[in-house]
């Protein structure tokens, strides 16, 4: 089937239905649309959610989610932000979130070097990568 003109913005719910499957309408409409665009947008918040619900809702193994982000990404009509995306990744696969990856990379980018958070695991897996890092404490 070939490309059409149509250029989409993918938002969480047909990404997860075509990874996911667990309704066969929605996954094959979804899957079509996919095959289908000419260019599919994926804002980084939708692959935020995009690992949460695979991770919370449907038990999906941080590997299998780094996988498909891939798979994703290297897709000739798909569009990411690939730079942060892969910070993303880096985190998930070090056993942390996602979306702290992003966050840190994304305030990096925007002129806050200093990633600052009381999450202390997420400070951790931030500084792994070389990042500078501040853990905020109450005490």
């Amino acid at each position: 089937m070939g490309r059409s003109a149509v250029r989409i913005t993918a938002d969480t719910t047909v990404l997860v239905r075509a990874a996911v499957r667990d309704d066969p309408l929605q996954a094959r409409v979804a899957a079509d649309m996919l095959a289908r665009a000419e260019l599919i947008g994926v804002p980084l918040p939708v692959l935020c959610e995009f690992v949460w619900v695979l991770l919370r809702r449907y038990g999906r193994s941080a590997g299998d989610i780094a996988g498909s982000i891939r798979d994703l990404a290297d897709s000739t009509n798909v569009r990411l932000d690939r730079p942060a995306v892969d910070a993303g990744l880096a985190i998930l696969e070090a056993g942390g979130d996602f979306a702290d990856g992003v966050i840190a990379f994304e305030g990096r980018r925007l002129g806050g070097p200093v990633f600052a958070s009381f999450d202390g695991r997420a400070v951790e897996l931030i500084a792994a990568t070389g990042a500078e890092t501040h853990l905020l404490s109450t005490a």
